[in-house]
């Protein structure tokens, strides 16, 4: 009966070192990781790299990530002539090989979500129209237009659909009489080799 307490006690300590051992190794590999990892074509202020499964170690010796995912911070991005700023970019790549001596990894599918102010949507346009949140989901577009030599500032609400999951189309849904004909197209451009933005008012 001793024997077997002594041996229980043993197989405790063990698995907790074996814990300890294992939660040291993913911190370290996610610190790396995050160091290493570059943005296409942009800078970021910060990555956060976060490997998830356990145990990490039998993962990494087979070099096989069950999922891993990834918090970018302030992106710099390009698009077109002119800077645009990504918030957040959260990223999830599952199923993912790493290649040779740790060097690169690839992934079976990888999903993301990224958040663009409207202030810094507005600041990457290439027209002078201001975006802002209309409520239910729409957008405010406010612009200003010259009609008959005069300078009219309108504001429409409009709604945002995604065309071939890589053009971010904005429609006004109604458009001011004295406007309509100026009010043709709004178009803003995106990060490069990434989504496109366009707006249709009329």
């Amino acid at each position: 009966m001793r024997a077997l307490r002594i041996l229980l006690i043993l197989a405790v300590v063990l698995g907790g070192i074996f814990v300890g051992i294992d939660r040291l190794a993913v911190a370290y590999a996610e610190s790396e990781a995050a160091g290493r990892m570059k943005l296409s074509g942009a800078r970021s202020d910060s990555i956060e790299v976060d490997i998830k499964g356990f145990p990490f170690l039998t993962q990494a010796a087979a070099k096989h990530l069950d999922r891993v995912d990834v918090r970018a911070a302030g992106i710099q991005a390009q698009a077109g002539d002119r800077k645009i700023r990504v918030g957040e970019l959260d990223v999830v790549l599952r199923d993912v090989t790493v290649t040779g001596d740790f060097s690169g990894a690839k992934a079976g599918t990888a999903t993301g979500t990224a958040l663009i102010s409207y202030a810094d949507l507005t600041a990457a346009s290439e027209h002078e129209a201001t975006l802002a949140y209309g409520g239910n989901g729409k957008v405010k577009v406010t612009g200003s237009v010259e009609v008959m030599g005069r300078t009219l500032t309108r504001s429409v609400l409009s709604t945002v659909t995604v065309v071939n999951g890589d053009t971010i189309k904005v429609r006004a849904d109604e458009v001011p009489g004295e406007a309509s004909r100026a009010w043709r197209t709004w178009s803003a451009p995106a990060p490069t080799s990434s989504a496109r933005s366009t707006c249709s008012p009329a």
